[in-house]
Parts: structure tokens; C-alpha cells; sequence
């Protein structure tokens, strides 16, 4: 049975909107304005660790997009990472959720265009493993949704923005986690783990 990991970067008031400033988000950018060198080396060697345990990525089209048009060179420059990465990455099946979208233009990924919560849940029952959502905001809102998300890991970058996009904007009631580790990163960083507690 897969476990579906939801991983992400966000700031201390929970702003996940364009952490690179390429999307023209007045406060985006912030990946790289509040992160140091050392911050910056330990994040780098947690986000490797995470890919090298996980059997599967799945992602809404815009951040497969996103990912695939950075990845092309196989070395993962574009996205600040270390090249072994890069190659886990690049060679995980990768599943991309989306009604519109008929080719991924990455390697080892499959469209799932049909019912998404029903081929989600097929695709948990299939993967033995952790199934990684990176990005992909509009998926994980489903998925909290929905109850098939089990596990959270945010990065969390010392910086308030105060208005911007964040994971958690609306849900239709409760959703009660539990605290699984927390531990610094670098000089600046938290990083938290939390699982969903299932009904």
C-alpha cells in the first residue's frame, strides 16, 4: 500500500506562492532571499535523502511542467539540487493528474486524466511505498480533501509575507495531524513532519 508524502517549502505563515519569484508575485522569491549558504547545502542534502526513499512522484500539471522543462539537462541546476537528485528524479515514475494535459514531456510519467480521487486511490493501492507530491497546490487541497494524504514535511523559511497562496486556504472542516519530528536545518530552516490522523 502507498503512502502519499506530501513535501514542501513554505514560509513561517504558511505562503507556499512562488518560491523562485519567476510566477510575478509581488512577495515571491523568497526561496532565495531568506536562505543562507549552510541553510541552503542541509536543505539540499534532505531534499536528496527524501527522493532517494520515495518509489513514485505525482503531480499536477503545472508543477510536472514546471519540474520537466528544469530537469531536461539531467543535472539539477535549474532547481538548486544536487545532481543525484537529479537522476532519482528524473528516473521515479512519475504520475501527473490532469484533464487536459495528453503528453508530459518527461520521462517514466503517466497521465492520470479520469476521476482523479478513484485513480489516486488506485495508484496507492498499486505503489509499495512513498508516493512524493511536490508543489502541485490544487492536487494537495484534493488530497487533504479527500483523506488520501498521509504524511506532511514542510521546510519552513524564517520569513512572514503575510499574503500569498498557502496549502492550507480552505478546507471543508477539520484535519487533525500529529507531530512526528521537527529538527533545524542549517542556520534558519525548521523542518517538520506531521501525519494526517485518518477518521
Amino acid at each position: 500500500m502507498g503512502k502519499i508524502v506530501i513535501s514542501s517549502n513554505v514560509t513561517l505563515d504558511g505562503v507556499v506562492q512562488d518560491p523562485d519569484g519567476e510566477e510575478g508575485f509581488g512577495r515571491g522569491g523568497w526561496f532565495h532571499q531568506f536562505v543562507g549558504s549552510k541553510d541552503l547545502e542541509h536543505w539540499q542534502a534532505r531534499e536528496t535523502e527524501e527522493a532517494l526513499g520515495v518509489e513514485a512522484l505525482l503531480l499536477g500539471r503545472r508543477s510536472s511542467e514546471w519540474f520537466a522543462s528544469r530537469m531536461s539537462s539531467g543535472d539539477g541546476a535549474a532547481v538548486r539540487v544536487s545532481p543525484e537528485w537529479a537522476e532519482r528524479i528524473n528516473s521515479l515514475p512519475k504520475y501527473v493528474v490532469s484533464s487536459t494535459l495528453e503528453d508530459p514531456q518527461w520521462s517514466n510519467a503517466t497521465v492520470l486524466g479520469g476521476e482523479a480521487v478513484k485513480e489516486i486511490s488506485e495508484l496507492k493501492r498499486k505503489v509499495d511505498g512513498e508516493i512524493l507530491v511536490y508543489g502541485s497546490y490544487q492536487l494537495v487541497r484534493t488530497l487533504i480533501e479527500q483523506n488520501l494524504a498521509d504524511e506532511l514535511r514542510l521546510v519552513v523559511f524564517p520569513v512572514v509575507l503575510g499574503t500569498g497562496l498557502r496549502i492550507f486556504d480552505e478546507t471543508s472542516d477539520k484535519k487533525p495531524l500529529q507531530l512526528v519530528s521537527t529538527r533545524k536545518i542549517g542556520d534558519g530552516l525548521v523542518f517538520y513532519t506531521y501525519e494526517f490522523e485518518k477518521n
